[in-house]
């Protein structure tokens, strides 16, 4: 505990006797005071395998109970407690926690629990299908597409919240439609269930429900005497739901997040989750505050400080930090986007120089594409980066196709995997797939029967392996290991033939059996390859970093616990941040004042905010370039800016590039005055 200040060694070492939230402002060590509580009730004595760690990647996850059971094992030096005593059983995100929980009480709640899960990709697939069954892709006038219907589900589900509502507050352009959506999810959802499948959505819901019955509810709560859970302001409604579920009197409670950096509710989080936490139960809930930031200066903690304190509603804190700095956070006024791009470039250049390397630089905007003009002068000036964002390892087609195999021998009710696995055969189109899927129904799913469906002649020469392949690693007798080799061998061909780039594509697949000899069986690699994908693949690869150092370019949803030396915020304008779609209510414009915050609370040494006083509307007029003037950002109003070094740069300047402030030559509005002497 020595490592700890005072604020974080009374949350470490609370009592458990009431549920404890400890609101972590940005760069105040939240990971290591979790860990530190994880260890403490660990060397207090509470058995590890009795504790649940919830957090929202598995990285996350793993470095911290690697932290715990390192600390724990330290302080319980005497003894005696065997190898592997220390270790912390049940620790993972939401979905693989719910994944565990669910095949061991499925039949509670009517699972098969030889379910598979799928991915987002897959699952709107098989919306789709239902969409097209149900004629909604042929109607008159415009019906929303597959991603726009599933993210209508997802937010249904997720928030809890009746239909109608969803559509009129986030997609009013569908509220038309909504006898005809509620008639899509219900059939989904009967395709799921007839296919013994879950998709992400259905995890959290499914444990939901094992939660809301005493009986079921009671064996899991007896499994955990401590739950934690970090990053509660992303939780959404059903996952807040949950925890009360897992404990309902708060006793064994501790959760860790930052209400001002609540900025995910297009993923359906809540920051009424975290806000509303403590009255959840009584007695209330006992709230900490860590307030020593270890990342920044004090200059940027002053202005961010001072940002967030104009929210409605919040836990107070204000943000405290040793490091002494004079350099206040600049705030640019540039006169175009041009201007903008052209100071951003000139900082990087004299930064990078004065010896901050590119990877310690970060432009963050609020949308994608706000950088586009900059990304046009950085390769002009030949300065490399990279922006977060590309394909995701199971997108690729090549690598879904292998794992339809491996899903299908899973589960041969997975009507999706065998539609995909089908018709990478030649000569089986849709027609020909549904056809024989049918025929697997008749025959109760027996992969055996396959072998009496009478293919197609142009898919005659690869069924009778195909066939041979999948009743082989069906076999209860055949064992884990070489099986996705087996899957890789017999896909080669058919790689060769349908794709571009197999030898690419190829290497992606050895990197697939790599990892899956990680795993104990094919079930635990399906599961967790879907819940955790990895985020790289050579699909899409584009040409090697070869550089010696590169720039980051983020939104700023993706830069969240992310930290550099120097940040640059993109157009901090009203219209920009906040967004022009993102002002249609309080809550909307107090998300996007987080999102400010959020990004501010990056920087380490020095941070730039860029606005930009025109936009131009281009090819909007035949005389040219039209343009518009912007209001700077509602969140820094003029009462702030003594938090500030302004500047201006593409603005009429003296020669030294600093506005003229010299005493008016002309006093024209006396002269103005006088003429109505």
């Amino acid at each position: 505990m020595t490592e700890l200040n005072s604020r974080q060694r009374d949350a470490a070492e609370a009592a458990s006797e009431r549920a404890l939230l400890i609101i972590a402002g940005a760069g105040t060590g939240k990971t290591t005071t979790l860990a530190h509580r994880v260890a403490h009730l660990i060397a207090s004595g509470a058995d590890p395998q009795r504790l649940l760690l919830l957090t929202f990647t598995r990285r996350a996850a793993v470095e911290m109970t690697r932290r715990a059971e390192r600390i724990a094992s330290a302080v319980r030096v005497e003894g005696a407690a065997p190898a592997g005593a220390m270790r912390v059983r049940w620790s993972g995100t939401f979905h693989a926690i719910a994944n565990r929980l669910l095949r061991l009480h499925a039949t509670g709640v009517g699972l098969d629990p030889a379910f598979t899960v799928l991915d987002r990709s897959d699952a709107t697939d098989l919306l789709d299908l239902a969409r097209g069954e149900l004629g909604l892709n042929k109607k008159e006038v415009r019906f929303p597409k597959k991603g726009t219907c599933f993210a209508i589900y997802s937010h249904v589900v997720n928030t809890q919240q009746p239909l109608e509502k969803t559509l009129e507050e986030n997609f009013p352009w569908c509220a038309k439609h909504a006898d005809e959506l509620r008639g899509l999810f219900k059939a989904y959802v009967g395709a799921k269930q007839a296919q013994n499948v879950l998709d992400y959505d259905d995890l959290l819901l499914y444990w939901y429900h094992l939660m809301s019955d005493p009986t079921l509810a009671a064996r899991v709560r007896e499994r955990f005497d401590h739950v934690l859970v970090d990053e509660y302001q992303d939780t959404n409604t059903l996952q807040a739901s949950i925890l009360l579920g897992l404990k309902p009197d708060g006793r064994g409670v501790t959760v860790v997040g930052d209400d001002a950096q609540s900025i995910y509710s297009f993923r359906a989080a809540s920051v009424r989750n975290i806000l509303d936490f403590p009255h959840h139960f009584d007695p209330p809930a006992d709230v900490l505050t860590l307030e020593q930031n270890y990342r920044s200066v004090q200059p940027i903690l002053d202005a961010c400080n001072a940002v967030i304190e104009g929210a409605t509603e919040r836990f107070t804190k204000n943000l405290v930090s040793t490091r002494a700095s004079q350099q206040r956070p600049v705030l640019v006024t540039a006169f175009d986007e041009t201007a903008q791009v052209d100071y951003i470039v000139e900082q990087i250049l004299e930064q990078r120089e004065g010896g901050v390397a590119l990877k310690k630089q970060a432009v963050l905007m609020r949308a994608a594409h706000h950088s586009d003009e900059l990304e046009v002068e950085l390769a002009r000036r030949e300065i490399p980066f990279v922006k977060f964002g590309g394909l995701k390892f199971l997108e690729a087609s090549h690598v879904k196709d292998v794992l339809s195999v491996l899903r299908f021998v899973e589960n041969p009710r997975d009507r999706m995997a065998g539609f995909r696995l089908l018709q990478l055969l030649p000569g089986i189109g849709p027609a020909s797939a549904s056809k024989c899927l049918d025929h697997l129904a008749d025959a109760g799913y027996d992969l055996a029967a396959l072998t009496s469906f009478r293919a197609p002649a142009a898919a005659a020469e690869d069924w009778a392996p195909t066939c041979r392949m999948l009743v082989t690693l069906r076999d209860a007798g055949t064992a884990w290991e070489g099986q996705l080799g087996h899957v890789r061998t017999w896909y080669r061909p058919h790689l060769e033939r349908i794709h571009e780039a197999p030898h690419l594509r190829a290497s992606d697949l050895e990197q697939l059996e790599h990892i899956a000899g990680r795993f104990p069986n094919r079930e635990r690699f399906l599961t967790e390859l879907t819940l955790d994908p990895p985020n790289a693949t050579g699909d899409e690869a584009g040409p090697p970093h070869l550089d010696e150092d590169y720039l980051i370019l983020s939104t700023i949803h993706s830069a969240k616990g992310q930290e550099w030396d120097v940040v640059y915020v993109l157009n901090l304008a009203d219209g920009c941040i906040p967004s022009d779609m993102a002002t249609g209510n309080a809550d909307q414009i107090e998300e996007e004042r987080r999102l400010l915050y959020v990004a501010m609370t990056r920087a380490r040494d020095e941070l730039h905010l860029v606005h930009p006083l025109r936009f131009y509307t281009r090819n909007q007029s035949r005389r040219g370039d039209a343009h518009l003037y912007s209001p700077r950002s509602r969140f820094v109003p003029d009462e702030l800016l003594d938090r500030f070094e302004r500047r201006t740069h593409g603005v009429d300047a003296d020669s030294d590039g600093t506005p003229d402030g010299s005493a008016p030559r002309v006093d024209v509005a006396s002269r103005l005055r006088g003429m109505w002497d």
